[in-house]
C-alpha cells in the first residue's frame, strides 16, 4: 500500500472523529453549523501528537472519494458534510429525492428494522443513497449485507422531509417500516 495513502486514510479517520463526533479531542469547538477554524484544527491535531499540514488537509478534502469534508468559500474553515453524532445545523433545505432511495445494512439488523424502521441511532439523520451499489458497499461494512428499498414517493405524500448533503448522501429523520422493502437480489 502506498505510504501516503495509508497516512491520508488514517488522517481522514481522525478528521471524521474530530469533525463529526469529538471536536474536544483536538481542543476545538464546532460552531452551530459544524464549522471549525482550519488553523485551530491543525494546531489541535499537532497537540494530539499527529502531524497534518495544510497541504495534507487540502489533499484529503480534495481526494476523499466520499467527499466527507468541505472548506468554507474563503478556505478558513472546514466541516464534515454529514454523519454527525453531535448537534449541528448543516443548513440543509428539504429536497425532492428520487424514488426509490436505498439503505445498506447488515442482515442481522433486519428483524429489528422490520419492527422499528430505520432510526438515526446516534446520528442526526438516517443515511440513504440513490443507488444500490453504494447501499451494498455500506451494508458490507457491517456484516452480511442487505439492501433496503425506501418508497420515498409515499413518504413525501405523507409529510416526510428529505435533505441532500453536500456529498450526495440523502438524509431523513427516520424511515418507518411500512416504507421499506428488502431487496431480494443484489
Amino acid at each position: 500500500m502506498n505510504p501516503s495513502f495509508a497516512q491520508d486514510d488514517a488522517s481522514g479517520r481522525l478528521l471524521s472523529y474530530i469533525l463529526r463526533h469529538h471536536p474536544e479531542a483536538a481542543g476545538v469547538q464546532l460552531d452551530s453549523h459544524g464549522w471549525v477554524d482550519v488553523d485551530a484544527l491543525l494546531h489541535g491535531i499537532r497537540v494530539m501528537g499527529r502531524n497534518l499540514s495544510r497541504t495534507d488537509l487540502e489533499r484529503i478534502v480534495r481526494e476523499n472519494k466520499k467527499r466527507r469534508y468541505s472548506f468554507s468559500p474563503d478556505g478558513k474553515r472546514i466541516r464534515a458534510n454529514q454523519g454527525h453524532s453531535i448537534p449541528v445545523d448543516l443548513e440543509l433545505l428539504p429536497e425532492i429525492p428520487p424514488d426509490p432511495l436505498y439503505h445498506g445494512t447488515a442482515s442481522r439488523f433486519w428483524e429489528s428494522i422490520q419492527l422499528q424502521g430505520l432510526l438515526k441511532q446516534s446520528r442526526q439523520y438516517v443515511h440513504l443513497s440513490s443507488d444500490r451499489k453504494t447501499a451494498l458497499d455500506v451494508g458490507k461494512r457491517h456484516g452480511v449485507p442487505i439492501i433496503l428499498r425506501i418508497h420515498t414517493g409515499e413518504m413525501l405524500k405523507n409529510g416526510f422531509s428529505f435533505y441532500l448533503s453536500e456529498n450526495g448522501v440523502w438524509l431523513c429523520e427516520s424511515v418507518p417500516a411500512i416504507y421499506l422493502e428488502k431487496e431480494k437480489d443484489f
